[in-house]
C-alpha cells in the first residue's frame, strides 16, 4: 500500500501501544493536509475483526498521548480512531486471505494484462506477495501486493449475512 511518508511515521510510532493494548493497526491515513487543521484517521481491530466505541476511546487516548510525547506530528490535527467496518478496507496481506471468498475492488499502480482496476472473488494468497483474485469475467488473475494502491470489499448480502452471524 502506498503510504506517505508522515502516516508510516504515525503507524510505526503508535503500533507497539496499539498492539501491546491487544489492537492491530489496520490502515493510518493523514487527510486534508494543506487545508486547515488535517485530520489523521487510524482504523484498528482486535485479531478477531472486533472493535467497539470502548475500544476506539481507549486506543485514542493511547494513540494521542504517544504522538504527543514522540512529536511525530509538529501541527495541530483531529484525530479519528475507528473500526474498519463492514465494506472495510484490505490493507495488509493478510487481509486477502482472511477475507477469501468475498468480493472486492482492487487497484494496482502498475498494469496487470493492461488493466489497473479488479473487481471479482478473493480467493486468496499465493507465496509471500500474491492476491489471488476471480474477476467477474471468470478470469484467475494473481495480483503482485506490492503493487496494490488501494482494495477494498464491496458491500454484498454475503458480507453482511457473514457481518451477523459474527455479532450473534
Amino acid at each position: 500500500m502506498d503510504k506517505s511518508p508522515l502516516s508510516r511515521k504515525v503507524e510505526k510510532a503508535i503500533t507497539p501501544a496499539a498492539e501491546g493494548m491487544g489492537y492491530e493497526i489496520v490502515r493510518v491515513l493523514m487527510v486534508g493536509v494543506g487545508s486547515g487543521k488535517p485530520t489523521l484517521q487510524i482504523m484498528a481491530e482486535k485479531p478477531d475483526g472486533t472493535m467497539n466505541l470502548d475500544d476506539c476511546s481507549k486506543l485514542s487516548q493511547a494513540v494521542s498521548a504517544v504522538l504527543d510525547v514522540e512529536g511525530v506530528i509538529d501541527s495541530a490535527y483531529y484525530l479519528e480512531v475507528s473500526s474498519p467496518g463492514i465494506d472495510r478496507p484490505l490493507t495488509r496481506f493478510k487481509d486477502f486471505e482472511r477475507w477469501k471468498g468475498f468480493e472486492a475492488k482492487i487497484e494496482v499502480d502498475q498494469p496487470v494484462n493492461g488493466q489497473k482496476k479488479f473487481k471479482g472473488m478473493l480467493m486468496g494468497t499465493e507465496g509471500s506477495d500474491i492476491i489471488s483474485v476471480q474477476t467477474e469475467d471468470g478470469t484467475l488473475r494473481g495480483l503482485p501486493f506490492g503493487h496494490v494502491q488501494k482494495a477494498k470489499l464491496v458491500l454484498t448480502d454475503e458480507l453482511l449475512k457473514a457481518a451477523q452471524q459474527k455479532k450473534g
